[in-house]
């Protein structure tokens, strides 16, 4: 059973940076795709960026590029997205989720935490 634990969200003034932090236990071989979505207020939860825990590739929503970063430890045990230059439309609920492929819909992962909150605000 695959548990994930989300942590490091809070509020942020616009331009700022946070980190969030995945810790990831008992995935396998069909769930070793590490995923982050948000969902903001009134919207649907959409994947942000993927990574693949045992071969570190990466992918991102191309309107996300250049901003989020998404990454996971030596241990192979936590996934990180660090987010900068934040924008108000940021704003919302982080989630990390596992599954067998990097993908774009939220139903293609298997495995869910519970949430980190993030909120732009000045």
């Amino acid at each position: 059973q695959v548990q994930l634990v989300e942590s490091g969200g809070g509020l942020v003034q616009p331009g700022g940076s946070l980190r969030l932090s995945c810790a990831a236990s008992g995935w396998t071989s069909t769930s070793d795709r590490i995923a982050w979505a948000r969902q903001a207020p009134g919207k649907e939860r959409e994947i942000v960026a993927c990574i693949g825990v045992n071969d570190g590739v990466t992918y991102y929503l191309d309107s996300m590029r250049g901003r989020f970063t998404i990454s996971r430890n030596s241990a192979k045990d936590t996934v990180y997205l660090q987010l900068n230059n934040l924008k108000f439309e940021d704003t919302g609920i982080y989630y990390c989720a596992s599954g067998s492929r990097c993908r774009w819909h939220a139903n293609d992962f298997n495995y869910w935490g519970q949430g980190t909150q993030v909120t732009v605000s000045s």
